[in-house]
């Protein structure tokens, strides 16, 4: 017998359809809307929406302006250096579980996505298809590192503070032709960490890459960062990744 999935209530549908609005860049960070336009937006009724608002005021993603109407999260400072810090402590722990867990087979499938990327932004054009293919590959093993916890509260503190820190891109920084190889290079190293069954050096790796998004977004020149990297984390590339970065 086939069991069709649970549906969303009005309230959490209108919840996902603001959070796809962030995540395909329809709103921007300081954006004034309507309870109307929001309406029009996520494509939901007046009273969805009415209900939704308090909960995106509570998790600091909107805030009513009075005669003004509703502002989506404004970046300042201050946002910038929490999200990233709450990012740091979650995707730590969530890391250093899933050395243990993760399978060898998945870590290969993880590895190749990633060098599918690399080998298409060196051999072609980096197309805006391919920065959006990047970008979900980045962000998909992150989020994987953390649903593999299995524990619901941690995801959901997580999945609430990505949407900040997605925000936060839309405003300062997003994955460009620029920083696309030097973004994977960082997972590279954190994969081969991973199949090391290190635990020490994936944690290492991984601040090295959350400090280094950190710094692209308070907009470091990146060539500080790689001298940072070799000085700092001394890498030792195998000499086949050698070649993918020559």
């Amino acid at each position: 017998m086939n069991y069709a999935p649970p549906k969303l209530s009005l309230r959490a549908r209108a919840y996902e359809n603001f959070r796809q609005q962030i995540l395909k860049a329809n709103v921007v960070p300081g954006q004034f809307v309507s309870q109307r336009e929001l309406t029009q937006l996520l494509d939901m009724p007046l009273g969805a929406v009415r209900e939704l608002i308090p909960r995106l005021e509570a998790e600091g993603l909107l805030r009513t302006v009075p005669q003004r109407g509703l502002q989506i999260a404004h970046v300042d400072l201050s946002l910038i250096h929490n999200a990233f810090q709450l990012r740091g402590m979650l995707e730590r722990e969530a890391a250093l579980h899933f050395v243990k867990t993760v399978s060898d087979v998945d870590l290969q499938s993880i590895e190749q996505s990633h060098l599918a990327i690399v080998n298409s932004a060196q051999t072609g054009q980096i197309t805006d298809e391919l920065l959006a293919e990047a970008t979900s590959v980045d962000w998909g093993l992150h989020d994987l590192m953390i649903d593999t916890m299995g524990n619901e509260l941690i995801s959901q503190t997580y999945r609430i503070n990505s949407l900040r820190v997605r925000l936060i891109h839309l405003e300062r920084s997003t994955l460009s032709a620029e920083i696309l190889l030097p973004a994977m290079q960082e997972h590279l190293n954190l994969i081969a960490a991973l199949k090391a069954r290190d635990a020490a050096l994936v944690a290492q790796h991984l601040a090295f890459h959350i400090h280094s998004a950190h710094q692209r977004i308070l907009g470091q020149d990146r060539r500080v960062q790689v001298e940072q990297t070799d000085k700092h984390l001394n890498l030792h590339f195998s000499s086949n990744l050698q070649t993918e970065f020559s």
